[in-house]
């Protein structure tokens, strides 16, 4: 890069995303304690990147995937794609930047209507945009085609397809519009294992061949490592690493990041056996109730008394621009 030269602008930047839901009222109608599902996640997404959101259950992970393209509205916090800010604007005033930004479901069955052919599913968006019928139905035989779906098949229903097949219609359906960036929310884990990879193969061709940008939610961090350029790594709400995936996985500077590695089985099994598993003791505090300080104090094996009563902020961690947010990271 030359000193004239200005790094490329992120495709999306989210700056301290925040969601809040209703705590659950008591059978006296005493209103519970706020959930802060997502409390306070910033990242950059550059075009025809991949990122991995990865994370156990209940982290916030796929909640920050639909706030990210207006499934849900954030309760504070900025989404900005391409240069504009879409977090606060109206659904009318979404409609422009809608069909540059789309998701893929985890279930592909429950997020395809079983009461409309193929052909609808598919080109729904594109007439919600505007375009004619019969523009809309030709775009939708080229999608299924992309997919590696027989364009005969446009006027079955959902049921008459298998899972692998489902979630092609549901990719497809992703990609009507011509989005620059796609939200995949545990796009495979719902397939057997055989057709997981080849759900993975599709997904990294038609990035190649359309130059789309990935946001990857995923628990496999098996399947995160192969498709991801990054990876971030999310922990009651807030992201505890993110980074290149090489140093991530590598090296991972935060005690949780490195108890999710030990648990990802190696393909060569004496070097399974030989490899120390971290066990995390008990399950993740309830974000109705966060624990004081670090998130992951509790059930941290390298927990001090700092930990308990200051909250660490994502700092870089080594080399190569990771960060971690840790008392005392791995280097």
């Amino acid at each position: 890069m030359t000193a004239t030269t200005k790094p490329a602008e992120p495709l999306l930047s989210v700056r301290d995303l925040v969601k809040t839901f209703p705590g659950r009222r008591s059978r006296t109608g005493k209103a519970g304690a706020p959930i802060r599902a997502v409390d306070g996640v910033s990242f950059d997404v550059g075009a025809g990147e991949t990122l991995g959101l990865v994370g156990e259950s209940g982290c916030g992970k796929s909640t920050t995937g639909r706030m990210i393209v207006r499934l849900m509205d954030p309760t504070s916090g900025t989404v900005t794609f391409d240069g504009a800010e879409i977090g606060g604007l109206s659904q009318a005033q979404l409609r422009p930047h809608r069909r540059h930004l789309q998701m893929v479901f985890q279930d592909p069955y429950s997020s395809l209507n079983p009461r409309q052919t193929v052909a609808r599913i598919i080109s729904e968006p594109l007439l919600v945009q505007g375009t004619g019928a019969a523009e809309a139905r030709k775009r939708a035989a080229e999608l299924m085609e992309l997919v590696g779906l027989i364009p005969e098949h446009l006027d079955r229903y959902p049921h008459e397809f298998s899972g692998g097949q489902a979630q092609r219609i549901g990719i497809a359906r992703s990609l009507a519009t011509s989005p620059r960036l796609v939200v995949a929310d545990e796009p495979v884990s719902a397939l057997d294992v055989s057709i997981q990879a080849q759900v993975v193969n599709l997904m990294e061709r038609l990035q190649d061949e359309l130059g789309l940008a990935y946001i990857f939610i995923a628990h496999d961090l098996s399947v995160v490592k192969r498709v991801c350029d990054r990876v971030a790594v999310m922990y009651l709400g807030r992201i505890v690493e993110i980074g290149d995936k090489h140093q991530v996985y590598g090296n991972p500077a935060h005690p949780y990041t490195k108890a999710l590695l030990s648990a990802v089985p190696l393909p060569d099994p004496a070097a399974e056996r030989a490899r120390e598993r971290i066990v995390l003791l008990g399950d993740p505090p309830s974000p109705a109730d966060p624990p004081s300080g670090c998130s992951f104090h509790p059930r941290c094996p390298k927990a001090q008394d700092i930990c308990r009563t200051e909250r660490p902020l994502l700092q870089i961690a080594g080399t190569g621009g990771r960060e971690a947010a840790c008392h005392f990271p791995e280097n």
